[in-house]
């Protein structure tokens, strides 16, 4: 067996000096996670376990989310809101990704710009702006009747169709720079030796390019679908409550019902689902990874 290396008295108390200042350099993060993310979390934890009822037990709150039909159904919608809101931004997120990436040459910085240029402007701006032109006399109402596809007003606004329009408009861009970021990285070599093949060339993208894509699609789709799980100015603006989601709702519970409690524990599920989906990411990831 091989001797161990012993480092000379010196060399150690360099180390460990090293090693205190690496310590020392990461206590303002440390202090800034604790004070805005950690504390804040144990309050609304402490909140969510108070009840109004003095009979009322610590987890009144959670058992009255998780009994009753009707919060039972907003849970369930909202879970249903993110999926649809995510599978329309991957359908529309994907074509443009791709043709981002393998069509454009000397106009992509432009592209890009145009594509992150929205994120740089207020969501309630952005809302308006959709607000204005699905109104029932807005511009889109009366293109459609100057076209004459339609004989009479839209009353788009204030309904789900609205609540789609803005929700997809607003988080449509995290999925094209999700996916644009994972199909650089494909080597168009594979493509190519494909089609030398004989494959055509929607063979070669369902049999090289998608499934080399998928990784794009699962980390936007992450991020989109938790976006989406806690986007209430949406809901409230233009869907005027023809939509009622989670954060919906615990906007009403902290602003017009006042009760606290109930909207800290409805903010925990919103939390647990969250890390859901983190959880799900990491082991589709590392699955892919040990694949």
């Amino acid at each position: 067996m091989a001797d161990k290396i012993t480092l000379s008295p010196a060399a150690t108390a360099s180390r460990r000096r090293k090693t205190t200042h690496g310590l020392l350099g990461t206590l303002p993060a440390v202090f800034f996670l604790v004070v805005f993310f950690v504390l804040p979390l144990i309050d609304n934890t402490f909140n969510s376990l108070e009840t109004r009822a003095e009979d009322g037990g610590a987890i009144d709150n959670y058992m009255r989310l998780f009994t009753d039909s009707y919060y039972l159904e907003v849970i369930l919608r909202t879970l249903w809101v993110s999926f649809l809101s995510t599978v329309l931004c991957i359908v529309i997120g994907y074509p443009v990704a791709y043709y981002m990436v393998r069509h454009v040459k000397g106009s992509g910085a432009l592209l890009i710009f145009l594509l992150v240029a929205p994120l740089m402007t207020s969501i309630i701006m952005r809302t308006y702006g959709w607000q204005i032109l699905l109104a029932r006399n807005g511009p889109l109402s009366d293109w459609l009747m100057a076209l004459g596809l339609i004989d009479r007003p839209l009353g788009l606004l204030r309904s789900p169709v609205s609540v789609y329009f803005g929700l997809v408009h607003i988080l449509a861009p995290y999925m094209v720079i999700s996916i644009a970021s994972v199909l650089q990285t494909v080597d168009r070599r594979l493509e190519e030796a494909s089609l030398v093949m004989g494959a055509s060339r929607f063979e070669t993208f369902r049999r090289i390019t998608l499934p080399l894509s998928t990784s794009g699609i699962v980390t936007g789709s992450i991020i989109v679908f938790m976006l989406c799980n806690g986007s209430f100015l949406t809901m409230l603006l233009l869907g005027n409550g023809s939509v009622v989601t989670l954060p919906l709702l615990i906007y009403q519970q902290f602003v017009l019902v006042n009760d606290t409690g109930f909207a800290a524990a409805m903010g925990n599920v919103l939390l647990l689902l969250a890390l859901i989906c983190l959880y799900l990411q990491l082991r589709i990831v590392r699955g892919k990874g040990a694949a």
